[in-house]
């Protein structure tokens, strides 16, 4: 296996607040984020505040995940030209569900919507 991408090695509160301010130039919130993050990953605010002051990596901060969704399958489409679904490594997957999750969003879908209820 070679070199792991650079994205499992970035630390989460690095990229946070560049999610943070996606979504608030669209008139979205921080609790918006801090839910949709929490909805995929299950850390509570709290948990979630952890992991950015401890600066873990992408890496860390899905492997400490305490209960990925299991209604997260259903994010689907296209993601950074790539197909979700047809993301191969776990990892990868998991960013790139955030990365759409925070899209979805910012592009002003519904909060119950973007958590697919």
């Amino acid at each position: 296996m070679g070199t792991p991408h650079r994205i499992y090695t970035m630390v989460f509160a690095k990229v946070y607040p560049l999610y943070v301010e996606k979504a608030e130039k669209k008139g979205r919130t921080r609790a918006e984020v801090d839910a949709v993050i929490c909805w995929l990953t299950g850390y509570d605010v709290t948990g979630l505040a952890k992991q950015i002051k401890a600066q873990k990596d992408f890496q860390t901060f899905f492997k400490e995940a305490p209960k990925l969704n299991p209604k997260r399958s259903a994010i689907t489409g296209v993601i950074c030209g790539v197909r979700i679904e047809e993301i191969e490594d776990p990892l990868m997957r998991e960013i790139r569900y955030l990365d759409k999750l925070v899209d979805e969003l910012a592009k002003g879908k519904a909060l119950e919507k973007v958590l697919r209820q």
